[in-house]
């Protein structure tokens, strides 16, 4: 019988939030993406310290939390996070974007130890969280949740609001998504991004993207029988 996972295989990081900007300092080069990947960094760490149920010991386990990157084009954050958590080596961070590195400028699931999925490519996080969640009740997997992580501008793909508009509807509780606003999307939301996931059925709260309680407060709401969306909101560091 699958044992179910709780909190508490949530495993004590490699490294602290104090040594992220050190590790992030690893990765050099061109087209680094570096705002895309900073504006990230905080809503990364809340997830993988304090609420993803997956760990490198768990990272194949079917009832993990899944979480899936679709914000991809700026994956500094992400790789910084999973060495800090023990994903992989921190010696692996220097490499970044070479040719024979395995953590390239978008994430490879095949190379990247402890992620789900490649991304990169704009709209496609969200559709595929909705194929995740409907993947694990199909196996009756129904305790583990999936998290997205997207940006405001990929709001502006359409893929997106079909995902959301189905669902809401659908009342898919497990699965969760954090909208990064950094005010980079071409189009303005009639009433905000919250008002759009509201509209479709969902749970949504917004909060600020740099404040830890705040998002640990926000991304453990109690959300029964509808997804749920988290717009954190910040501005890109200096």
């Amino acid at each position: 019988m699958l044992k179910r996972m709780t909190t508490n295989t949530i495993s004590p990081p490699v490294h602290g939030y104090d040594q992220l900007d050190r590790l992030m300092s690893l990765m050099t080069g061109d087209e680094k993406h570096g705002p895309a990947a900073t504006s990230t960094l905080d809503t990364l760490w809340v997830l993988y310290d304090r609420v993803l149920r997956v760990s490198p010991g768990t990272a194949d386990h079917p009832g993990r939390d899944r979480f899936l990157l679709s914000k991809g084009h700026g994956p500094m954050a992400y790789y910084a996070v999973l060495a800090a958590r023990g994903f992989f080596d921190e010696g692996l961070l220097t490499g970044f974007g070479g040719y024979d590195s395995p953590l390239g400028h978008h994430p490879d699931r095949l190379l990247v130890p402890g992620a789900e999925i490649g991304s990169g490519s704009l709209g496609h996080g969200l559709p595929l969280a909705v194929g995740s969640v409907l993947g694990l009740r199909a196996q009756g997997l129904t305790d583990p949740r999936v998290w997205v992580l997207t940006g405001d501008a990929e709001l502006d793909e359409g893929s997106n609001h079909e995902a959301i508009a189905y669902a809401g509807p659908a009342g898919l509780e497990q699965l969760h998504t954090v909208v990064i606003d950094n005010a980079s999307a071409t189009y303005a939301r009639p009433g905000g991004i919250a008002a759009r996931f509201e509209a479709a059925g969902w749970s949504a709260l917004t909060v600020d993207g740099r404040d830890h309680e705040a998002l640990h407060s926000a991304f453990t709401a109690p959300h029964p029988g509808r997804p749920h969306a988290v717009v954190a909101r910040v501005a890109p560091k200096r």
